[in-house]
């Protein structure tokens, strides 16, 4: 038994010394994959988050901000026009009730007659809310100018007998004015160069 025992241990040391080789076989070492802490991968989230809720850049807040300002501008106008136009029409259709009215100089209230300064002061008071001197050439520094082109309804057309304006009426629009005009015909409606005018105003 001994000697078998001598004899494999000397067959074993000549087969893998000398005589005989196993191949060998290469077993590469398992990649390790070192996963980071929990607390690691919550601090980067967090850091996401805290990035998201800075919001955009300040370029595109700036640019943002002009954007909903612009609008709200543009908004704003469109009311505003939306409402002069329609103040200028109630203005207009209050003034056009007087219509047929009789003329009386120095008269004050349409329904008792009136001249032409005195009707444009009784209806932009009444129909608009809008104070007017009492005479023609005084109502003429009221406003602000405009050119026939621009002219709107509830604009008013002075005219000149060439010693300075004697004369004025109200734009009722389609190129027509209201006035008061003579004791012939009271408070009619002509159209708005029947007489050149020498100024037109809008008082809105």
């Amino acid at each position: 038994m001994k000697k078998t025992v001598l004899y494999i241990a000397a067959v074993l040391a000549v087969s893998g010394g000398l005589m005989w080789q196993r191949p060998m076989v290469a077993h590469a070492e398992p990649e390790v994959i070192q996963e980071a802490p929990v607390s690691t991968v919550l601090e980067v989230a967090s850091e996401e988050v805290a990035d998201e809720d800075n919001g955009p850049a300040p370029e595109i807040q700036a640019a943002k901000k002009l954007e909903e300002e612009l609008a709200a501008a543009e908004e704003e106008a469109a009311r505003a026009a939306e409402e002069a136009a329609s103040a200028r029409q109630n203005l207009v259709d209050y003034a056009l009730q007087f219509v047929g009215g009789p003329y009386r100089a120095g008269g004050n209230d349409p329904h008792t007659g009136v001249d032409c300064s005195g009707f444009v002061r009784y209806v932009m008071q009444h129909g608009a809310g809008i104070s007017m001197n009492r005479s023609s050439g005084s109502q003429a520094t009221q406003g602000h100018a405009v050119n026939s082109s621009q002219m709107q309804p509830g604009d008013l057309l002075f005219y000149s007998g060439g010693s300075g304006i004697n004369h004025v009426a109200m734009y009722i629009g389609d190129g027509k004015i209201v006035h008061a005009s003579t004791y012939a015909t009271g408070i009619k409606i002509s159209k708005w160069n029947y007489r050149n005018p020498v100024k037109i105003v809008s008082m809105f």
